[in-house]
């Protein structure tokens, strides 16, 4: 597992969003972007999460931030969570955890004294030149959006 730092390059990606087509990080190469890891679709903390970023994405996108989830879930699982929770960014499926340990996002956790392997929810905001700017290794699930912002507003 990577560690990623605030300053290094971020690395690149490809993988098929909710609707089966493959987005790639170079995609959003003179923009914003908002690069969030959560565990899974349909859960409460994640569904919490990805409401708050769907209740704030018109300001997201007005300070010109493109917002982008990746989970381990497959392209299905997403289609249905977009739908039923009318989220109006892109959620990319990474089943073999390409991404999730490219960002080193893949790791042990622990729940009720039990270890296992899943996605550490971790958000990356990276600056339209590529660059990770800020890190946020715990995010608020349901002030997510409120705590992007703040950040961004450092990096004007």
């Amino acid at each position: 597992m990577s560690t990623l730092t605030e300053g290094q390059k971020a690395p690149a990606f490809a993988a098929a969003d909710q609707t089966g087509k493959t987005v790639r990080l170079s995609a959003f190469k003179g923009k914003n972007l908002v690069l969030y890891f959560y565990p899974k679709d349909m859960t409460s903390t994640c569904t919490v999460q990805a409401c708050n970023l769907r209740d704030n994405h018109k300001v997201l996108i007005k300070q010109g931030w493109a917002v982008v989830g990746v989970s381990p879930d497959d392209v299905i699982s997403h289609q249905k969570f977009v739908d039923k929770h009318e989220l109006p960014f892109t959620l990319l499926a990474d089943p073999e955890q390409k991404i999730l340990n490219q960002y080193g996002v893949w790791g042990e956790k622990s729940m009720y004294g039990r270890k296992y392997m899943g996605v550490i929810r971790t958000t990356f905001l990276i600056d339209s030149k590529g660059v990770i700017r800020h890190i946020i290794r715990k995010p608020q699930s349901a002030k997510h959006a409120q705590e992007i912002l703040k950040l961004a507003a450092d990096m004007d």
